[in-house]
Order: structure tokens, then sequence, then C-alpha cells
């Protein structure tokens, strides 16, 4: 990948989109293609097909997705499958036609059984039941997986695809209904300190233990993976380092400033009981995490705060 090829980067506006436009940006990748959810809606093969043709991308990282918390798998899991399935299949194909170099697929850390051996290794994918309350996003991910595999065996295709950990940064979604537990956390730390609030509910028994990994840090692995891997085996990427959802909301806590009461309402489950990704496949390759989970949280909040009023929500 040279400093002028053109790259697309599929779902550039999002949390992990937009955290890899930075980063080519800033590594001196000056032609980079990105179009808007208006523009090209990727689950419309003939506008991805359109989209391929005028600009014939050499390098794709596809970070476009649906993606959500437990609360939005629970009630959309037709569209979770269904989106996923059709933003995949369409770039997928279209990259192929078009013959491009090469492609990074990012699959989620949630493809693995509810109960997988922990760390996670790479082989654990399918050696158990999923779970339940985020299955239609995972099987989609799975298959993505798969079809890279697949397109790679029959057609040659340079396709490789990634496990990222539970991600977070600038640029996320901190919607009460459907965003992810950690950007959630925060909001509602910070509505409650802002609005004098005695007290914040939060999900679950707070005992599921989760890996996070800042997007940035993401981002510089994935245009590394770009360079440095063409295996089609694929493979995680973390910080190898986890923390129960009780400590990640007591750091969350100290970087807002709240000072009022945690409840915790079991009555909403907890999800897969302890999520931690095996990362020495790509730490043997040379590649390591540089964000600390706090140095993380003080710069997304940060951000929030700047950016308040214009959050996704």
């Amino acid at each position: 990948m040279e400093k002028m090829s053109s790259i697309y980067v599929a779902g550039h506006s999002g949390l992990v989109g937009s955290s890899i436009v930075k980063a080519l940006k800033g590594k001196g990748y000056e032609n980079i293609v990105t179009y808007s959810h208006k523009a090209r809606d990727l689950t419309v093969s003939w506008m991805v097909d359109l989209l391929f043709h005028n600009e014939s991308p050499e390098y794709v990282f596809l970070a476009a997705a649906k993606v959500g918390g437990i609360n939005a798998n629970t009630l959309y899991p037709g569209e979770f499958i269904r989106d996923n399935l059709l933003i995949q299949t369409s770039v997928l194909e279209a990259a192929r036609l078009s013959k491009v170099k090469k492609l990074i697929f990012l699959g989620s850390s949630c493809i693995y059984p509810k109960f997988a051996d922990q760390p996670i290794k790479e082989e654990s994918l399918l050696a158990g039941p999923l779970e339940l309350t985020n299955i239609g996003y995972a099987l989609s991910k799975i298959v993505g997986t798969e079809m890279c595999k697949a397109y790679r065996k029959q057609w040659g295709c340079n396709y490789i695809s990634v496990m990222p950990s539970n991600l977070y940064g600038e640029n996320d979604n901190f919607s009460l209904e459907n965003s992810h537990v950690l950007p959630a956390i925060m909001r509602k730390f910070h509505e409650a300190k802002t609005n004098e609030v005695d007290s914040v509910k939060l999900w679950g028994t707070g005992n599921a233990r989760r890996e996070f990994l800042h997007t940035d840090d993401l981002a510089d692995a994935l245009i590394f993976l770009m360079l440095n891997y063409d295996d089609p085996q694929h493979i995680n990427i973390g910080t190898g380092e986890d923390v129960t959802i009780k400590e990640l909301a007591d750091i969350i806590r100290k970087v807002v400033g709240y000072e009022g009461e945690i409840v915790w309402d079991t009555n909403v489950p907890d999800g897969t009981p302890r999520k931690l990704l095996d990362v020495s496949k790509l730490n043997d390759l040379g590649w390591k995490h540089k964000i600390t989970l706090i140095e993380g949280i003080e710069r997304t909040y940060d951000w929030f705060k700047k950016n308040y009023n214009t959050i996704r929500r």
C-alpha cells in the first residue's frame, strides 16, 4: 500500500471508520475514498458496484456495519442480521469484481462462543453456542469472516478478517438505547452530575468482564495488518487486559467527577460472562496497543464534553 494508493474506507463517519481515516492521513496516505450513507447505501448492491466502478479503490477497510449494545440487538435482531449481511455481501463482491488488491473485514469478538476458554484464541470460532442477546449480529460477522476465506480459496481474493475487542473512543454513539456499555455509562454519569441527580441506574450485575480497545489503537493495528498480514485465518485485536463492568464504572465515574450512588439493575442480562481475547498472535507480529484504559476514557470524555450538543444519541 503506497502513499498515493487509492484507499476506500467504508463507514468513514462512524467510530471505527473516522479513526481509520485519521490514522491514514497521519501516516501520509492522501488518496482516501469516502462516501456518506446518503450518497452510497452499502446495503444496495448496485450503489456499491457503481462506487467501485467510479473509484477503482486498490485497498479497502470494511468498517461499515450496523452495531449496538444488548438493548439494540434485542429489539432489532432482524435489522442487525439483514443489514450486515447485505453490506458485507455487496462490498466483498464489488471488491472481487474490481480486482481490489487487499481488503480488511472487521468482525467482532462476539463471534466467539459464550463460554469460550479465556483468553479467547482465534481457533475458538464455532466451538460452542453463541450469546443469545446478540446472536444476529454475531452470525452476520461469522458469515463475513467465512466469506473472506471462501473468496480467497475460490477466486484468490486477498481478504483478511480481524476480530477487535469492545471498542470506544471519540465519535462514539452515546445513545442510551442502542449504544455500547462504555459510552452509555459515560453519558449517564455526565448528565447525572450536570443535573445533580443522586443516583444512576446501570444494567446488569456489574460482574461481567470486558476488554476495551481505543479506536485509535485499532486503526493503527489495521494499517499495520494491511501492510504485514496476509493469512486466511482471522486475527484478534485487543489489549489482552480486561475489567469488570463495576471496575469500568468506577473509572468513568472518577473521570467524570460524579459522586452519586450506582444502582445495579439485576433484571437486565449481563450478556457473555467474560470476553478477553488472546492477542499473542498479533503481538508476535510486532504490534501492541499503546493507549491505557484510563487515558482512553479521559480522551473520550474530553471529546464528549466539547461535542455534547452534537453527539450521536
